[in-house]
């Protein structure tokens, strides 16, 4: 169920400059279809969604530190003259694998409530 869709993000997620092997993104948990789910399925979707939730601010948090290295590491390539595009690029990367994270998250947060909406239909 929608899982290619979090599976491109999660791609995304652990691509990023040198921080893949420090900071490890968490797995996008597969929803519940909200169409078709009993009541105690979609409890255990939004516990998933928690858990996915808690397990991303820590990756966010390990992310921050990456950033503030790359952060210090160009700016000290701009004070040098010397490898700055490389320096530049590498606080990009970390910048957009941190934005990838809350985008994960974002989108998940939205598809499971997309799935309350579908329960609350079938389930009046």
């Amino acid at each position: 169920m929608k899982t290619l869709k979090y599976a491109a993000l999660a791609l995304a997620l652990g691509s990023g400059y040198g921080m893949a092997d420090e900071c490890t993104a968490p797995a996008s948990p597969t929803l519940p279809d909200g169409s078709a789910s009993t009541m105690e399925q979609m409890l255990e979707g939004q516990q998933m969604v928690k858990t996915f939730q808690a397990a991303n601010a820590e990756y966010m948090k390990c992310l921050e530190t990456g950033i503030e290295s790359a952060k210090v590491a160009a700016q000290k390539a701009i004070e040098k003259g010397d490898g700055v595009d490389e320096a530049k690029a590498a606080y990009e990367a970390a910048q957009n694998t941190y934005n990838a994270a809350v985008t994960a998250e974002e989108e998940l947060a939205g598809q499971f409530n997309a799935e309350v909406r579908e329960y609350k239909a079938a389930n009046p």
